[in-house]
């Protein structure tokens, strides 16, 4: 098992919001795409953060949008589609879309939606 699946996602939501914001985002469009990827609400997503949930939990809670499959490209070098691993690949996406985010792309293409 690797390391990350034990790491509470709290731990790296921090992380997260602080890369969207440095670039003009929202932690709320940060939300909206957490919660899109999750089917998570945004009460139920707050919940884990106070919670501690490990990424392992996480993702097993999480229920994956069909169009996850259209989140393609690399994240660290590491092409997220190539992933193995459903639950690091599950990882690779919640990291592709924060990068997507914070790179200035529109949210409704982040989300799949047009």
């Amino acid at each position: 098992m690797h390391r990350v699946f034990a790491v509470p996602v709290a731990d790296v939501w921090p992380a997260y919001v602080a890369k969207v914001e440095r670039k003009g985002r929202t932690q709320a469009e940060l939300i909206e795409v957490t919660t899109w990827l999750t089917g998570f609400d945004s009460d139920a997503l707050q919940r884990h953060l106070d919670a501690g949930t490990t990424f392992a939990d996480f993702f097993a809670a999480a229920t994956l949008p069909p169009e996850v499959s259209l989140i393609t490209g690399s994240v660290c070098g590491v092409r997220v589609q190539e992933v193995e691993d459903p639950l690091m690949r599950s990882i690779r996406y919640l990291d592709k879309l924060v990068d997507e985010l914070a790179k200035g792309r529109p949210l409704e293409k982040v989300l799949r939606s047009a």
